[in-house]
């Protein structure tokens, strides 16, 4: 029997021996597969260059009612218009149940800064850059963005009104820093 005693001392001895084995073989197999993983997460944040980009600050005080500028943010164009009172009227007189993405003036301007507005210069359709930031280039049938692509026509607020564009031009996240100077992201 002592041989016997013995024999299941040496297996109870045995099997904790392996659990520590297993324990620490998979915590080096842990500690490996983040040190292999690190680099690919890290390299999943943004670049320097684009970081750089993340806020662009915008002078308002050069751009005359009626005129529309494009400035670049995150490598994208941003039309920033300093709408008329004739275009403001124009923006709140629509009737929502007329828009495919509805959306009222108020909803895409600064409170008490309606004469600004700020919109990512991208068409929703397939990404083309609308016309109508020059005086010459065609505005489309309500005054605000034409698309030549696919023939998609924005107002004066960026909302789609007609064409194949799913949603209105997207207003970017921008503040007032003063009354003549925004920032953009």
């Amino acid at each position: 029997m002592a041989a016997g005693s013995k024999s299941i001392d040496h297996d109870d001895e045995g099997e904790t021996r392996r659990d520590f084995l297993f324990l620490t073989a998979g915590s080096f197999g842990a500690v490996g597969a983040g040190v292999v993983a690190w680099p690919f997460v890290s390299s999943m944040n943004p670049a320097a260059d684009t970081l750089a980009l993340s806020t662009t600050e915008v002078p308002l005080d050069k751009i005359p009612k009626g005129q529309s500028i494009t400035v670049m943010w995150q490598g994208k164009p941003v039309f920033v218009r300093h709408r008329t009172d004739k275009e403001i009227e124009e923006a709140r007189a629509v009737n929502q149940a007329e828009l495919s993405d509805k959306q009222d003036d108020s909803e895409r301007i600064k409170e008490n800064k309606d004469e600004w507005l700020v919109v990512v210069g991208i068409c929703t359709h397939l990404g083309c850059v609308p016309v109508g930031q020059k005086t010459s280039q065609s505005k489309g049938e309500y005054g605000g963005w034409f698309c030549p692509c696919h023939g998609s026509h924005y107002d004066t607020s960026g909302r789609i009104r007609k064409g194949p564009a799913p949603k209105n031009l997207a207003v970017p996240p921008y503040e007032f820093l003063s009354d003549t100077l925004i920032k953009i992201g």
